[in-house]
């Protein structure tokens, strides 16, 4: 089967999770590829997710690796048999590919942090409100490709019903935005508030009146893994979506979103905020 063009990014992360604890074990890649019988540079594929692994040869390379974390070969085994199928792929073509990685990593959370300063989370987004967010942002968009944005963000919006737990903290700015005029953006926190009684949601508000914050700089959402290892950070920019799953960088993250968290208001707290937000509209 010849290489993947564009792997998806869980296939590049169960590759780049490979690569580390060969490196780790301090095993060359051409020692990999005689273990496997197979070619460097076919090693070099898989650790680039343009070619896939079967559960039990991955096995026996973790075996070669002296991993000794069950756990976490078990999660890579059933990231290397999954055929990443799930209803985004329905959208392959007609939206950005790391739209649909986001959808896929979501999907297999085993929790979601998230801090917004200036927008509503799209996880939390009405209709109305992304409608409207993509006219301001995009007036020229064909009208099939916005209803497809559209409804790409409602259907991500399933996470929410599989109990996955989400810690959403989301700066007063944010709230204070009347995307769409007051009447959608009145929907807009009434649809939070609602979505704020379910048991595995998490609302809080940072309000203006905080003492000390000086903002994180940048949105931050925090996906865990089902193992630490495997957590992964999604961020934002001008030209796309971001991922990041460097040690490093999610030891900063964390630091980051724990700082956030001191300055925000408690939940009921917060949701009287955004009651009263509401109320003003």
């Amino acid at each position: 089967m010849p290489p993947r063009l564009n792997p998806t990014a869980r296939q590049a992360r169960l590759g780049a999770e490979l690569r580390k604890l060969r490196e780790a074990a301090g095993v060359s890649n051409r020692e990999t590829a005689e273990f496997l019988n197979t070619s460097p540079t076919q090693i070099s594929h898989i650790e680039a997710g343009r070619s896939g692994i079967s559960p039990e040869r991955l096995r026996r390379l973790t075996t070669l690796y002296a991993c000794d974390e069950a756990q976490l070969v078990d999660v890579l085994s059933e990231m290397a048999a999954d055929r990443g199928k799930g209803w985004w792929e329905e959208y392959r073509g007609v939206l950005l590919p790391g739209a649909l990685d986001l959808a896929e990593l979501e999907h297999h959370a085993s929790y979601i942090n998230l801090f917004e300063a200036v927008h509503i989370p799209g996880i939390l987004q009405t209709e109305d409100h992304v409608r409207a967010a993509s006219t301001f942002v995009a007036p020229d968009l064909p009208e099939s490709d916005r209803e497809a944005r559209v409804s790409f963000r409602m259907r991500r919006q399933e996470v929410l019903d599989s109990g996955t737990p989400l810690d959403v903290i989301i700066h007063e700015a944010a709230l204070r935005m009347r995307v769409g005029g007051p009447g959608v953006a009145r929907a807009q926190l009434q649809h939070i508030l609602k979505a704020a009684e379910r048991e595995n949601i998490s609302l809080r508000v940072i309000p203006f009146q905080a003492d000390g914050f000086a903002g994180a700089g940048f949105p931050m959402q925090y996906v865990g893994g089902v193992v630490p290892q495997l957590d992964t950070v999604q961020t934002d920019t001008p030209h796309g979506v971001v991922f990041i799953d460097a040690s490093a960088q999610l030891r900063y993250y964390r630091s980051q979103l724990e700082r956030v968290d001191s300055a925000a208001l408690p939940q009921d707290a917060s949701l009287d905020l955004i009651r009263r937000i509401t109320q003003e509209l």
